[in-house]
């Protein structure tokens, strides 16, 4: 009877195991923990015995601090570093990290390698920005609300695709690439560039200067073959050090860095087979007891087919396998924790289409920009890209799918949260915008899925 037991538990927690690791690999998966992390981080926020800790949390102090006898020594780094900055200008460099890694493998290999190839979600990205954008002057021009342009123009790229995955068998592929390279193309042109242009802040020259002389160094790296990780990663924290003192957001070092990790492996296909085989045989030649493997000298040649296998895959490609989970379930879910507590003391900060001398429209543009401006700057930029035959429309794909599609592009949700937090300094132009981003967001994920089943056919599996 106790074995039956013990094999009842073994069997329920392989399949508790199994049941994780679906839900880790699911595409919809990390949507699900960041609206996890938005209701947690609302709640605490609001509840009356826990908003004050939550803004606690929020507003410690993180530093390294170095302090000798008498005064001699006293240094900190960084100053002024709260835990929500940090993780706004420190985890979220992480993120711009892997995208500049995908957006690198993207122009190398992807759908960007070609003109032809990445025309289409480029004109579609930068027609995405700028309806968002006309449509939020139209009500905020003149306002202490006109900073916030930028906000409705931005995508959430975990939401997007984890809600078009989760009808891969009505939307054709084609789309889904579509949509990935848009968000990308939106978060570089954008989400930094144009963050730093009309959000940054007054730039030291100097610190600058010094951050571009390393990156030259990393580039120089990278063209004599260095593929040691070391290389790369240390100088990496050194120029985010650098812009985060220089004024330029600290976040842009994110995705240049990933420009110089190199793809390249270190090892070829063939020195890869000739090696392992290598390896193979004298493994299999080595001395061994029925109960002695692995013995240490099996231990050495596993150890070196394991770091043959690693050298023989692109740096970049290992980074971007590396890092994805712990973006996606990690890194976007904190950024979401610290981001998304918006402090309600009024219903009145629902009433998004309220106008007011403190706040302006900011609520009406952001909603207007995320659920009519992105759609319609991203199907008519990507109707005149294929009518003019500048680019091709994407395989299997119809107009009023496209049209579908486009709608999950006014998912703005994080990115747009972040852009918020540049945009603006006054805390309620701020609480105010974030609930006009959750609404908005939301009211296009609706509008996404409802037109994806009017126009599409389950696909029947044969």
């Amino acid at each position: 009877m106790r074995l039956f037991s013990m094999y009842r538990w073994v069997r329920q927690h392989y399949q508790f195991q199994l049941r994780g690791r679906r839900f880790l690999e699911a595409p919809w998966s990390g949507g699900l923990v960041l609206l996890f992390s938005v209701a947690v981080a609302m709640l605490l926020a609001n509840l009356p015995w826990t908003a004050e800790y939550y803004q606690r949390v929020l507003n410690i102090d993180i530093a390294l601090v170095v302090r000798g006898p008498g005064s001699l020594i006293d240094w900190m780094f960084p100053r002024g570093l709260t835990l929500q900055t940090f993780v706004n200008d420190g985890l979220m460099v992480v993120f711009f990290f892997l995208i500049g890694l995908e957006i690198k493998r993207e122009i190398v290999i992807g759908q960007l390698s070609s003109v032809r190839k990445a025309i289409l979600p480029v004109l579609a990205a930068l027609g995405g920005m700028v309806v968002p954008a006309l449509i939020y002057f139209s009500f905020n021009a003149g306002t202490v609300a006109a900073p916030g342009w930028g906000i409705p123009t931005a995508t959430d790229i975990a939401f997007a695709i984890g809600i078009l995955s989760i009808f891969s068998d009505r939307v054709p592929i084609s789309l889904k690439i579509f949509l990935t390279a848009l968000a990308v193309a939106a978060v570089l042109v954008f989400n930094l560039l144009a963050a730093q242009l009309f959000y940054g802040e007054e730039v030291n020259l100097l610190l600058l200067a010094i951050a571009i002389l390393i990156l030259v160094g990393i580039y120089f790296l990278n063209k004599v073959g260095e593929t040691r990780i070391m290389f790369y990663l240390v100088p990496a924290f050194v120029v985010w050090a650098l812009f985060y003192y220089s004024g330029i957001h600290s976040t842009l070092s994110g995705v240049v860095i990933a420009m110089f990790i190199p793809m390249k492996p270190r090892y070829s296909k063939e020195y890869f087979a000739r090696k392992m085989s290598g390896l193979s045989d004298a493994l299999l030649k080595a001395e061994c007891r029925a109960d002695d493997f692995p013995n240490e000298e099996h231990r050495y040649y596993l150890r070196m087919m394991s770091s043959l296998a690693t050298d023989s895959v692109g740096m970049s490609f290992r980074l971007e396998h590396l890092l994805a989970p712990y973006v996606t379930f990690l890194i976007m879910p904190i950024f979401a924790f610290a981001n998304a507590g918006v402090s309600i003391d009024s219903l009145e900060y629902f009433r998004i289409f309220h106008v007011t001398p403190q706040a302006g429209a900011v609520g009406t543009g952001i909603f207007f920009g995320l659920l009519v401006g992105k759609p319609l700057g991203i199907f008519l930029a990507s109707g005149l890209a294929v009518k003019t035959k500048l680019a091709e429309m994407p395989e299997g794909a119809g107009w009023k799918m496209l049209f579908a599609v486009a709608c999950l592009g006014g998912i703005g949700f994080t990115m747009s949260i972040f852009v918020d937090t540049l945009a603006f300094a006054d805390a309620e132009i701020v609480s105010r915008g974030k609930i006009a981003i959750l609404m908005g967001s939301f009211a296009s994920a609706v509008l996404g899925t409802v037109l994806i089943f009017l126009f599409s056919k389950k696909k029947t599996r044969i």
